[in-house]
């Protein structure tokens, strides 16, 4: 069994940022995504904004120099007007060609 590490990106924002995230990660050379609806509690408290919908978790799994590149885009780009969780970890992943 071979494996790869990898970085995992997992970015928590609001559901209407969902299409500008997938374009902030793809810009950034990312080859794939997942997203899953995601509720919680933070710092903050309960999410009760006056934007309707759930917050979703957006995660991607790429090389490090890849990952560090979307964690600059994605506070460059939306970390002043939004509450966003964005954090990398590592990952050891099977058919990590497939990522990189």
């Amino acid at each position: 069994m071979q494996l790869t590490t990898l970085k995992l990106v997992t970015i928590i924002c609001e559901s209407v940022l969902e299409e500008p995230i997938i374009e902030a990660i793809k810009d950034c050379g990312c080859k794939g995504y997942t997203v899953v609806d995601s509720r919680g509690e933070g710092s903050r408290g309960m999410r009760a904004g006056e934007i309707p919908g759930e917050n979703v978790r957006v995660e991607a799994l790429a090389s490090g120099t890849v990952a560090e590149a979307i964690m600059k885009k994605i506070s460059d780009t939306f970390f002043q007007s939004y509450s966003i969780v964005c954090y990398i970890t590592d990952a050891a992943v099977l058919r990590g060609e497939k990522y990189i």
